[in-house]
């Protein structure tokens, strides 16, 4: 994210040279609390947590849905290409399809759970179980890793698919 009084091409080449070394550069136009990414996952972490707090599903099921479901298209498209992609007549057909859904959704999203409240129970509870707290720098490790795999699988599936 440039300073007011940074030039266009300084951003420019900051960003192409980021992009060289192999990182994929956000370039921001204004400055915002959070920023991109973190203001993307807290929207679906706030989302994740009511749907437990709810009742309307189990840590593992939000989980299951994330890591099977947006997140493998996720991985190499975003949201905007992704609905582009998901109705026959592009982004305006699945805007007209699907945006009432959407706008019913909406009021729903406006309450808050508080974290740290009661839900962080169930969450906990459900996550030791599925992983002890003495083996989640193993399983650290492991997503490293894993994640090091998935990014040069991408940097291949680019050259072999395009991107």
């Amino acid at each position: 994210m440039p300073a007011p009084w940074t030039s266009p091409e300084t951003v420019e080449r900051t960003r192409a040279l980021l992009v060289a070394a192999g990182h994929a550069p956000l370039v921001m136009k204004h400055e915002l609390d959070g920023f991109i990414m973190n203001r993307l996952q807290g929207a679906l972490l706030e989302e994740a947590f009511r749907l437990v707090a709810d009742g309307y599903a189990s840590v593992e099921d939000v989980d299951i849905g994330i890591r099977d479901g947006l997140a493998l298209r996720w991985s190499f498209m975003g949201p905007f290409e992704t609905i582009d992609l998901n109705a026959p007549g592009g982004v305006r057909d699945y805007v007209e399809r699907y945006q009432t859904i959407y706008a019913n959704i909406f009021p729903q999203t406006l309450r808050r759970v508080d974290w740290a409240g009661e839900v962080i129970e169930t969450v906990e509870a459900d996550r030791r179980k599925r992983l002890p707290r003495e083996e989640l720098g193993e399983r650290q490790v492991w997503r490293d890793r894993r994640l090091m795999a998935l990014a040069a699988h991408k940097r291949k599936s680019d050259q072999e698919f395009g991107r």
